[in-house]
């Protein structure tokens, strides 16, 4: 194709007066294992077409459960003089994150117009830019506009629309306010740990998101689920977010797609870093491996953990079947308040996400079942008793009551959660996206 660029994505025309979503916010992220292949080309990749094809959108066509819904192209398109004063000309002040794709900046628009706003007038937006010299943020902006310009449901990030100017690819979504789930479970020194509720509801939302993107028409591969990509709402409502990296699933009665090994090491399936053929299930894979980090508290891969205790999975999985080693692996944040049938129940979920046969693995939706069922059970006098002995360990000053609210009180939850993790010595590594 040689080296012009690409065309700006057919058939999204500007729309002043789309509908937009409540409010939302991007975090920053800190550095993660990234699998990347490696090989290049000179050339740019073929512009987004939202009719499906390759690792792009759907069909035109959809049949979807009632959750959610397939939209058409209803997306602004953005002159980048406009998100130059949305975002104050991109100044360092704004920025949320920067990654792989570049940055992102947080600007103002009108609710209705979506004109560029003054700061605090408005709503506030996360507008990432691509760097102009990077592959990988051309192809992963291509891909969110086929596959966020076409899927509406409330467990996915909104875009509100998109820019293509002057060789700058831009994009522009809702801002969600309490950032990622990383920042949340893995922070350390400051604010309270999320409760075994807000966990179990946080898991339950991403399960729908990744359910629903499951039961399309075409089955999208969501390719790079992980904590960094939950971002979390003003309730603790979670919604998937970056869809750089994802894929339509097999057709014509294939079983997988046949694809580039990319994604998050820890995260991805035994089978896809094998072989590099992706089926649906390979996404309940990494969604078992981030159960995992929810009720221990621990990132995936850590370097800084003792020796056997680097690789979550490897290390906590013998613990998961037995009740009292699962005790000991549980995140001690919690403080015993949460009902010990329910983590039980869902470690039997994580080692059936876990299970290195895909065919013996559950789909999204059963999952989304057990992990319903599993928020309705609660503590029993012997979990109450538990908790009375911890809470007498560490003192009245340390008591967290049960009984309040669910969901913790966070301010301002913005920034990364205390990152340890190093490169690991693969090639293919780099620095995780923006968000």
């Amino acid at each position: 194709m040689g080296n012009c660029w690409p065309k700006p994505v057919d058939d999204l025309p500007s729309n002043n007066n789309t509908k937009h979503a409540s409010p939302v916010h991007f975090n920053a992220q800190p550095i993660e294992h990234k699998i990347i292949n490696t090989s290049t080309s000179s050339s740019s990749p073929p512009p987004a077409d939202l009719g499906g094809g390759g690792g792009g959108g759907g069909g035109d066509v959809e049949t979807v459960p009632p959750s959610g819904q397939i939209i058409g192209p209803s997306m602004k398109i953005f002159t980048l003089a406009e998100l130059k004063s949305a975002t104050r000309n991109f100044r360092p002040d704004t920025v949320l994150g920067e990654g792989g794709f570049g940055r992102v900046f947080k600007g103002w628009i009108d609710p209705k117009t979506y004109a560029p706003s003054k700061v605090g007038v408005g709503i506030p937006v996360a507008v990432k830019k691509s760097n102009p010299d990077s592959e990988q943020g051309l192809k992963e902006w291509q891909a969110e506009v086929k596959f966020l310009g076409k899927f509406s449901h409330p467990n996915l990030v909104k875009l509100l629309g998109y820019c293509w100017e002057e060789k700058q690819f831009l994009l522009v979504y809702e801002y969600v306010q309490r950032g990622s789930l990383e920042s949340h479970l893995f922070r350390r020194g400051g604010g309270e740990p999320l409760s075994w509720d807000a966990r179990i509801k946080i898991a339950i939302g991403a399960a729908k998101g990744l359910a629903f993107l499951h039961t399309t028409e075409k089955k999208v591969i969501y390719r790079d689920f992980k904590a960094s990509n939950i971002l979390l709402d003003g309730e603790f409502n979670a919604k998937l977010s970056d869809f750089g990296l994802a894929k339509l699933g097999p057709v014509d009665g294939n079983s997988h797609v046949s694809t580039k090994v990319v994604g998050t090491y820890g995260y991805a399936a035994p089978e896809y870093m094998a072989t590099g053929h992706l089926y649906v299930k390979s996404d309940v894979y990494g969604f078992g491996v981030l159960l995992l980090e929810i009720i221990t508290g621990l990132r995936v891969l850590d370097l800084n953990r003792p020796s056997g205790q680097t690789n979550l999975v490897d290390w906590a999985k013998p613990s998961l079947p037995n009740k009292k080693k699962l005790r000991q692996i549980m995140d001690a944040r919690l403080q015993n308040q949460y009902p010990s049938k329910a983590a039980y129940r869902t470690a039997e979920l994580i080692i059936k996400c876990l299970e290195p046969h895909l065919k013996l693995r559950p789909d999204m939706e059963k999952v989304l079942e057990t992990l319903e069922q599993i928020s309705t059970i609660q503590m029993t006098p012997k979990d109450l008793k538990a908790q009375a002995r911890q809470e007498q360990q560490h003192g009245d000053g340390r008591r967290q009551h049960h009984h309040r609210s669910p969901l913790p009180t966070y301010h301002g939850g913005v920034g990364p959660g205390g990152n340890s993790s190093k490169d690991l010595p693969y090639n293919n590594l780099q620095k995780n996206r923006s968000y």
